[in-house]
């Protein structure tokens, strides 16, 4: 199985930050980008290993390496909420949130290796897209984890209100719960409105009382 490495870190000179985001696919929540500076020679020999692409690791792991990570990085979270997401598309949003995330670190990196294929428009350093980079590069994991650990915990926060979404759960996914809470329940101010899923509940709705 393939592990993460710093093989992409290796290849630029100068300070080196890897950027992911998490929340594209939900039909509510906003989406998360992180921007991580690994110290390398900080990093916990019990901690390295357990570094990898978020989707991966179990939840407990997760949470043990956001809990963890400050020790030994430099790290930003930045997110774009539903109503951004619903002006500019899901994709603007998330190169938003990942731009976002860069430019607050409170290190300024000199490359920016990101996961996926396009980049977010970056100012002051230049940046590499990886396909796949969550499971290549243990920058670009480290980013995947914090992410991931911090929409999760947001999303449980917002299910405290709306506990009928199951978002404790499916963090906002559409999965059957989900779905049939939004046919009876109906639409929160933290569904994605320009989601068809979502969309065709309220254009429903509208139709029945027209």
């Amino acid at each position: 199985m393939q592990k993460p490495s710093f093989i992409y870190e290796d290849r630029h000179h100068g300070i080196v930050c890897g950027v992911d985001e998490v929340g594209r696919g939900p039909l509510a929540g906003p989406v998360v980008a992180a921007a991580v500076v690994l110290r390398r020679a900080e990093i916990p020999a019990d901690i390295l290993p357990l570094i990898n692409d978020s989707k991966k690791i179990s939840e407990k792991k997760r949470s043990l390496i956001f809990k963890a990570i400050n020790s030994f990085a430099h790290v930003s979270i930045a997110l774009c909420s539903v109503e951004e997401i619903d002006q500019i598309n899901i994709l603007q949003a998330s190169l938003r949130a990942m731009q976002k995330a860069v430019e607050t670190l409170d290190i300024q990196p000199d490359f920016a290796l990101i996961d996926g294929n396009k980049a977010p428009k970056l100012s002051r350093c230049q940046t590499q897209t990886i396909v796949g980079g969550d499971a290549k590069s243990l920058s670009i994991a480290a980013a995947s984890i914090v992410a991931k650990h911090y929409r999760d915990e947001w999303m449980r926060t917002l299910a405290i209100e709306y506990p009928v979404y199951g978002w404790e759960k499916n963090a906002g996914y559409g999965t059957a719960h989900h779905l049939k809470a939004i046919e009876i329940h109906g639409v929160t101010p933290h569904h994605r409105r320009s989601f068809a899923p979502v969309a065709h509940h309220i254009l429903k709705l509208s139709s029945a009382n027209n």
